[in-house]
């Protein structure tokens, strides 16, 4: 405690300066906004989210340093924009379920958007009162060394003393934006690969996809952890897809048509089922490295919860949140939002209610796990959906011990899921943002009310993105698929779906054309959209696999079990992170390859640094630069992405310069990008 109260922060308590404004909020929800489109479409592909803090500390620095703003307002201008990322995690980990379990189809409605929007609201909100019940015991805590929190905080300080740090991520965004471009014109290739014959079997190479976002992201999480991730991609494409396909076909290999088709079906249809069996143990055994963790934060959380209902108005400004009392009246008029939206899910008020007291008491204690994790790994490497997960499966399997079945049990399953991946994900990023504001002395109160500023403006445009996402690629898709049947000379198709009571029906060209995207996406079997190999959202699917499997107990148990026996071989072996082995099986190995391609470029920058022996103040300048050129490639990637499913959406070709690109300067490409990437943090750190 002592340590506690010798602490000053970098604006005194007793300092007043502007820093709840109109321009704050204005700046903070545009923030928002992008930034939770930007993460959407980035863990939709890439099956990972980054913080979005280090990128809405270096706008808000520079456009409130343009309207002369304070360093209090640049803090609260970020911590809002920054909770638009974290209101994107829930979202693309639950809500994109609701189709690929066949819930939702078509995906978007005026209904499914309204629920949609009702849960991410509340139940980010939700967090955030958690949070604010939380705050003190884990934001003082000495002991919790905040990596990321220090690291935002060091970026506003930094601005203070003259730096321009903004320059590098708008050069990333410009760039990443560039390279998609080339891509989506079709100047260079996005892939290339190969089948190579191997007396009755065959094997299939792919290079790194050409997506600068991937290389940003194995830049980011650095050259260990993204050897792991593509460790992943080579089991499952080197060993299993491969193994699988000459078992099935080694007595008669010339049946294959088309290897290619073949090696992508037995991926998604197979492995794809071990990788989730994986996915489950590695979310298991990571909460259970972190059990003396999880239980220190749980039981701090609530010894708190007394000391904190007595109230105190004689304290400090950066002392400040908002009143329990407040707290405890929002949180009970949640909890009757919820037992409204579990009830238009269940159908009946019973299973309800108990959803609504299971996601309260869960939500809160993981609420407490997640500020506690976020204090010692950050927001980056929090486990949200193995958390989520956890919750996912004690609720379905009460859901059936209640006698729900069927659609009803799934959705609501699934709702559950979406109401506590968002609280957790938006608690702990509150959290991080919180200890940003503690060390430079801001108003925690103001902040918080912020937050659902941010909560509100990410979740009501949420939906709309990840429909634009979900349709624009199935139309993408299913178009260059039914130009390809016209000009073979097709006139009708045969049923590709899973449906079985279309199985063996035909239809016309013509009629394909008049249906809806989602239709004809099922019709032809092309599997675009959610699920898909653009969109993966694994650990979408892996909540809708999860939840259907235990309420309808026909899901593929054999292909599961032996992921979680192969799981069980992982940390038997000692594996640093199984879980991150398993998500890269499920993504196509063209996206593991290139973020382990962003990962080596690290690590040859660290390489370099080390032989030359630069100093530690170096070496941290040199890595901020460099996590902001790659957070910029993201972002660029990604607003152009969104831009690019807007135009197929609404159906606008795109120019075309060649049909069938060369790969040669896609390479060309990767290596000037990672020269990009090592020699200007490299330059700017002496």
């Amino acid at each position: 405690m002592n340590e506690t109260k010798k602490f000053t922060p970098f604006i005194s308590p007793d300092t007043v300066l502007p820093e709840f404004t109109f321009r704050v909020v204005i700046l903070g929800v545009l923030m928002a906004v992008i930034m939770g489109a930007a993460n959407a479409y980035l863990g939709l592909k890439a099956g990972m989210t980054i913080a979005a803090t280090y990128t809405t500390a270096v706008i808000s620095m520079a456009v409130l340093k343009i309207l002369k703003g304070n360093i209090l307002e640049e803090n609260a201008a970020r911590t809002i924009g920054s909770i638009g990322g974290n209101v994107a995690t829930g979202a693309i980990f639950t809500l994109p379920a609701f189709f690929i379990a066949s819930i939702w189809n078509p995906f978007f409605s005026i209904e499914h958007y309204i629920i949609s929007t009702l849960m991410l609201i509340f139940a980010g909100i939700l967090g955030i009162m958690f949070v604010t019940i939380l705050r003190r015991v884990l934001v003082e805590d000495a002991d919790l060394p905040f990596p990321e929190s220090i690291a935002a905080a060091e970026i506003h300080k930094s601005g203070q003393s003259g730096e321009q740090n903004s320059k590098y991520l708008f050069a990333g965004m410009g760039i990443g934006a560039f390279i998609s471009a080339l891509v989506e014109f079709k100047f260079i290739a996005a892939g290339w690969q190969k089948v190579v014959s191997l007396t009755k079997g065959s094997l299939m190479l792919r290079a790194p996809g050409m997506n600068p976002a991937y290389f940003g992201v194995g830049y980011i999480i650095g050259p260990k952890l993204g050897a792991i991730n593509f460790s992943g991609g080579v089991l499952a494409w080197g060993l299993l897809t491969p193994i699988i396909a000459y078992f099935i076909h080694r007595d008669n290999p010339e049946s294959v048509s088309n290897w290619t088709t073949e090696f992508t079906f037995i991926w998604k249809n197979y492995v794809r089922y071990i990788a989730i069996g994986g996915m489950l143990v590695g979310a298991f055994y990571t909460l259970y490295k972190m059990r003396n963790s999880l239980f220190s934060g749980i039981t701090r959380s609530f010894s708190y919860v007394k000391k904190s209902a007595a109230g105190d108005d004689n304290i400090l400004r950066t002392e400040k949140d908002i009143n329990i009392r407040w707290s405890l009246l929002v949180i009970a008029i949640i909890v009757l939002v919820m037992l409204a939206i579990f009830n238009y899910f269940t159908g009946s008020i019973l299973p309800a209610a108990v959803a609504s007291v299971v996601m309260l008491f869960l939500g809160f204690v993981f609420a407490a796990v997640s500020g506690y994790l976020v204090g010692i790994i950050g927001v980056s490497n929090n486990p949200t959906s193995g958390l989520t997960v956890s919750v996912l499966i004690v609720v379905a399997f009460m859901m059936v011990g209640l006698g729900m079945q069927g659609e009803a049990a799934i959705a609501a399953v699934l709702g559950v899921a979406a109401f506590t991946c968002t609280s957790v994900s938006v608690a702990g990023e509150m959290m991080q943002d919180l200890k940003a504001g503690h060390i430079l002395g801001c108003t925690p109160w103001r902040m918080q009310v912020g937050d659902i500023f941010g909560v509100t403006a990410a979740a009501l445009v949420m939906f709309f993105v990840l429909s634009l996402l979900h349709l624009g690629d199935i139309k993408q898709v299913v178009g260059n698929e039914l130009d390809k049947l016209e000009k073979t000379g097709v006139q009708s198709v045969e049923y590709k779906g899973k449906n079985q009571q279309l199985l063996g029906s035909t239809f016309s060209i013509s009629e394909l054309k008049q249906m809806a995207p989602e239709q004809q996406n099922d019709i032809l079997g092309t599997q675009a959209g959610f699920g898909g190999e653009k969109l993966a959202a694994p650990q979408a699917s892996l909540m809708a696999v999860v939840a259907r499997g235990i309420v309808e107990m026909k899901t593929e148990f054999i292909l599961i079990a032996v992921g979680i026996l192969m799981g069980f071989g992982f940390i038997l072996m000692q594996v640093k992170s199984p879980m991150l082995i398993c998500v890269g099986m499920y993504l196509p190995i063209d996206t593991s390859f290139a973020i382990f391609l962003g990962g080596a470029m690290k690590g040859i920058l660290e390489k370099i640094a080390e032989k030359r022996k630069i100093s530690e103040t170096q070496k941290e300048k040199m890595n901020n630069i460099g996590v902001l050129l790659a957070s910029g490639l993201i972002a660029g990637e990604a607003l152009l992405g969104l831009l690019f499913a807007g135009l197929a959406f609404g159906e606008i070709k795109l120019f075309h310069a060649f049909e069938s690109p060369f790969y040669a300067p896609s390479i060309i490409a990767m290596i000037l990008l990672g020269i990009f990437l090592i020699r200007i943090p490299l330059r700017k750190a002496k």
